[in-house]
């Protein structure tokens, strides 16, 4: 953790949502519309945070296990349109865009891995000017959803850098679960959608509570 033996990373992936980008309490308000637009019942907030960081399909199907098979179609539709109303109402948690600059001049790779849409982060990249901060990127509609470790085998692969030497970053246990299955460390914020004790009990190397204590604890340690 903070010992002189703390291990050095050749490739960082940050979750999106509730790690870099103020999104939680807005996808929790479209979660819950878009079941209501179906005809479920309103999901409470602790179930629909819960589902951050899953794949959209999964994730809704999850919040609202009263709504039929046939009905999902619908309720992603309702969901994107709710996001849509207000994505850029919202932005990059403050000292997020310091802190990528700053990493960006050690030798290690930045990358992202989230349970948006292709179309959805490109959207958010080009909404807060993120061209060029990372080497790559993986989305849950082009390859497996969290907590599978797709994504990260995906990045890892492309970048060459082993399981050992790669961190992953993120604000759920779908996100510290995935670095497990990939074999990787990871570090969890807490400002996001999941409980401290919820993250804990995934032995991640850092529970961080702020974005400057994020951006610490990786100068220190890339």
């Amino acid at each position: 953790m903070n010992s002189c033996h703390s291990p050095v990373f050749d490739l960082v992936a940050f979750d999106w949502d509730g790690t870099l980008f103020d999104s939680t309490a807005l996808i929790i308000r479209c979660i819950q519309s878009a079941v209501v637009d179906v005809g479920g019942s309103r999901p409470t907030d602790q179930a629909a945070s819960y589902v951050i960081g899953m794949g959209l399909s999964q994730a809704l199907a999850h919040a609202a296990p009263d709504v039929p098979p046939a009905q999902h179609a619908a309720l992603g539709l309702r969901y994107r349109h709710h996001y849509a109303q207000h994505q850029h109402d919202i932005s990059l948690f403050s000292g997020v865009l310091p802190m990528l600059h700053a990493l960006r001049t050690k030798p290690c790779r930045l990358a992202v891995a989230t349970g948006k849409s292709r179309r959805g982060l490109d959207e958010a990249l080009r909404s807060v000017e993120l061209h060029g901060l990372f080497d790559g990127s993986r989305t849950a509609d082009e390859t497996a959803g969290k907590p599978h470790p797709m994504m990260m085998e995906e990045l890892m692969e492309e970048f060459g850098v082993p399981p050992h030497r790669t961190l992953v970053i993120g604000d759920t246990t779908h996100d510290l679960q995935m670095a497990l299955n990939a074999g990787c460390a990871s570090v969890a914020v807490a400002y996001g959608a999941h409980a401290t004790t919820e993250l804990e009990a995934l032995k991640p190397l850092a529970v961080l509570h702020s974005v400057s204590d994020l951006h610490r604890w990786l100068w220190e340690r890339l």
